[in-house]
């Protein structure tokens, strides 16, 4: 029988982490089991080729929901990496910590060790910013972030002069003292490549000869012997394998992945699994339930003045952008297209930023199958201005659709299924107007092109929205933190309930949704959750 210490299912955003740290030390055998293949590629380690991995399924899960009436009955589309990695290697690499609020709710909710002051250190340790250290930045950790200050289009600095003349002050670092302003995103970009968390901490890991990584290895099962996790059950290469755990098994799948691994191995509501003919581990109905994710769109406008547009969409712009970039590791090509962004609030009495602001020198109107064009953009000079709800109140849930592990779960996201969602994305739209009708950027722009100046009413505001929204690709709270198995399903030391030797450590562990993208909370979750993992071995 194959035996290993600890068992990682899924070398995604914390499960990368998750190998180095448990392997550092060199006493412990641990073996990820990846669904997905190599994250060396070249659209992967190319910045701005993330557009082309937004539909491959050679790298990519291709979820999809069931139709929303928040979005007008859509169907909206989730991509997820299947890569080493996980979608820190398919993701646009902005470096958001969230709000300091919402580490004290976590801990407040219940889940002692993750208050701002105990998550800080860790950020700290985890990073290697090259704004160099302070008291909220790290230097010399494993994660290189690019501070991002070099090579950016000149329209930035318009849009955060706009900002300010709207009421939104320049912040020059959104992870430093305050979240609230507008100014530049940091960046997980090392050397014009992509720095995802399999470059920075997995290939590091895969030296050591106590770490063995499985690629195309997609799990199915737990296994489960009187009341605990010994190992798990899975298929590669056409064959179905088992690998024993003589420690722990640890999921690391995300917030789709995790919950739907945990319903098929019988652990999740009682009812479901019994509908499909799985026998009931432990009949937890929070499995797969408090689905909480961003929605967001953009605003897009013609401009007078030349955009990315106008340098990517010439097949001689994309030749000299490429030559940029291969030469000199710059140009469009080095970056994310987020170049710019923010937090703000939607009215003076919220007590912190509740909305997130993208500027992007670029605009993609014009669809191409197959593929987000962010590598052909429009044929006019175009800019957009994108954001998403910081901290929404509508749930969602994630169900198995059967007993068969290859069949996607169903995905119920329940967007703008709140009042207060709905009220709150109106009143942040109306900002995305109020910033461009400022002298800063009101005199670059020809003129709005989507939604349009026609949409005006408060109700054509809305039904704009609906129509447009969609994820912005931060799914979490899935398999959510907190102390009793009546509303949770792991306790504060990342443990499900219930079960020994078996614990979940990803996004979807997050006890509510952070202000801001999740892939930084998400590789924090697997620095934290091995430092547990390792004190409670001792």
């Amino acid at each position: 029988m194959d035996e290993t210490d600890y068992i990682i299912v899924g070398a995604g955003s914390a499960g990368c982490v998750l190998a180095e740290r448990l392997t550092a030390n060199g006493r412990h055998k641990v073996t990820v089991l990846e669904a997905g293949g190599s994250e060396r590629r070249f659209f992967v380690e190319l910045p701005l080729g993330y557009g082309k991995l937004f539909y491959d399924p050679k790298v990519n899960w291709l979820y999809k929901t069931e139709p929303d009436p928040g979005l007008a009955g859509q169907q909206d589309f989730w991509p997820r990496g299947k890569i080493l990695g996980g979608s820190s290697s398919i993701n646009a690499m902005v470096w958001i910590r969230g709000h300091k609020a919402d580490y004290e709710e976590w801990k407040a909710a219940g889940n002692p060790g993750w208050g701002w002051e105990d998550v800080l250190p860790a950020y700290r340790a985890i990073e290697d910013n090259e704004a160099g250290a302070d008291a909220y930045r790290g230097k010399g950790g494993p994660l290189f972030i690019s501070a991002n200050l070099k090579g950016l289009h000149p329209l930035v600095q318009d849009y955060i002069a706009a900002c300010e003349q709207a009421g939104l002050p320049h912040n020059a670092d959104f992870n430093g003292a305050r979240q609230e302003g507008a100014g530049v995103y940091q960046m997980t970009i090392k050397g014009a490549r992509r720095n995802s968390t399999a470059r920075a901490f997995l290939r590091p890991a895969m030296k050591r000869p106590n770490c063995r990584v499985e690629t195309r290895a997609f799990v199915t099962r737990i296994l489960v012997e009187d009341g605990r996790a010994v190992g798990v059950e899975y298929r590669q290469g056409g064959a179905v394998k088992q690998l024993r755990a003589r420690g722990e098994v640890i999921l690391s799948g995300g917030a789709i992945n995790s919950p739907q691994l945990l319903q098929l191995s019988g652990i999740g509501p009682g009812g479901l699994l019994s509908s499909h003919g799985i026998a009931v581990v432990v009949d937890n109905p929070n499995v797969g339930d408090h689905l909480s994710d961003h929605q967001g769109l953009n605003y897009t406008w013609s401009m007078k003045v030349p955009t990315y547009n106008d340098e990517l969409r010439p097949l001689w712009g994309k030749a000299l952008a490429g030559i940029k970039y291969l030469l000199g590791g710059y140009g469009p090509l080095a970056k994310s297209i987020n170049h710019g962004g923010g937090f703000f609030r939607t009215d003076p009495g919220q007590p912190r930023p509740n909305m997130q602001l993208y500027m992007q020198a670029f605009s993609t109107l014009i669809p191409r199958v197959g593929e987000r064009p962010l590598l052909t953009p429009d044929p006019w000079s175009g800019l957009s201005l994108g954001l998403s709800n910081c901290r929404p109140t509508s749930r969602g849930h994630i169900r198995i659709r059967s007993a068969d592990a290859g069949q996607h779960p169903v995905i119920t996201a329940n967007a703008y299924s709140t009042d207060n969602d709905v009220t709150e994305m109106l009143a942040a739209v109306k900002m995305l107007r109020k910033i461009a009708a400022q002298p800063a950027f009101a005199r670059l722009v020809e003129k709005e092109l989507r939604p349009g100046p026609e949409v005006a009413t408060d109700e054509e505001m809305i039904a704009d929205f609906r129509a447009r929204s969609g994820t912005v690709y931060h799914p979490s709270c899935t398999c959510r933190m907190g102390p009793d198995a009546a509303n949770s399903v792991i306790d504060a030391r990342l443990r499900v309930h219930g079960i020994a030797g078996l614990r979940v450590i990803d996004a979807s562990s997050f006890p509510n949704l952070i202000a801001g993208n999740t892939n930084a909370p998400s590789i924090l979750m697997g620095w934290m959750g091995a430092a547990k993992v390792l004190e409670d071995a001792r």
